[in-house]
């Protein structure tokens, strides 16, 4: 992976601007249909948004030919970016899968109880929502007008402190923004084993069936019929198992499954053989 993260660096800086043609909209169906779009993006685009790079440090030659429109160089970087992806996110989705899916039930959540002010209200720390104006810690100084449009948000695992958006104003408005991580325990965690040892029983069946699409602790008690202290020391045990996250909302904490603790109610199918086996879809 070494690399791939050599040559990926110089377009991908830790800080500061990097070419909108690297996340193309496709990317929402999945990496295949995203590297295809990167591989059909015209030259004239990747030459002027290549341009736009820093030159504090030097450019390597080949993402130089990429930008005078040598076709072989941006399939390259395609191939790059699918070895890295197998390399670096791949053997970790699931894991990154269930942040993400967290987040966004507390912001349907957040959508369903007080509407767009409140799930613009919800967002992390680093965004604050002043109607009708959605202010960032943003590392440059830069307005963006929506002018009509609507405002795609997009929670990333990877993206950390500030929020990104795309360089280039006439593209589709989208603010990518920082999902929360758990803060390190003072305690270690029980051993996977000792904690999926203790789930058995009842209880923590109708536990896991009554989460559903997302719950709170509250509504989780009243779902399963048990006590408010009773379904919160369930759901830590389902969630040092590894088959629920948990994400604070307000002074509520919303309970949703991983895709782990979604196969084990599905007797171990993964999702995509139980939609083929019912037709859905």
């Amino acid at each position: 992976m070494n690399g791939e993260t050599r040559l990926l660096a110089p377009l991908v800086p830790t800080r500061g601007y990097f070419p909108d043609f690297l996340t193309p909209p496709e990317g929402l169906l999945g990496l295949d249909n995203a590297l295809g779009a990167l591989r059909e993006t015209p030259p004239a685009r990747v030459h002027t948004e290549l341009s736009r790079l820093s030159h504090a440090h030097p450019i390597p030659s080949w993402i130089r030919a990429m930008g005078d429109g040598d076709a072989r160089q941006i399939g390259r970087l395609a191939g790059t970016l699918q070895r890295y992806h197998d390399a670096a996110v791949a053997p970790y989705w699931p894991r990154l899968q269930a942040r993400i899916a967290a987040d966004r039930a507390a912001r349907g959540r957040a959508l369903l109880d007080g509407g767009a002010d409140q799930l613009l209200a919800t967002l992390p720390p680093m965004l604050r929502w002043r109607a009708p104006i959605l202010e960032a810690d943003y590392p440059v100084d830069r307005d963006l007008h929506l002018d009509g449009r609507g405002l795609l948000l997009l929670p990333s695992y990877f993206c950390r402190r500030t929020p990104v958006t795309f360089h280039n104003p006439d593209l589709t408005p989208v603010l990518v923004y920082p999902v929360e991580h758990p803060v390190p325990r003072a305690v270690p965690p029980l051993p996977p084993e000792h904690s999926l040892g203790r789930l058995v029983g009842r209880t923590r069946s109708e536990i896991l069936r009554g989460i559903g699409v997302g719950c709170t602790t509250s509504e989780l008690a009243r779902r399963v019929d048990v006590s408010l202290a009773s379904a919160s020391q369930h759901a830590t045990v389902l969630r040092d198992a590894g088959l629920l996250v948990t994400l604070r909302q307000g002074n509520a904490v919303l309970h949703t499954l991983t895709p782990l603790g979604t196969a084990l109610l599905r007797g171990g199918v993964p999702a995509e053989a139980a939609c083929e086996r019912s037709k859905c879809g």
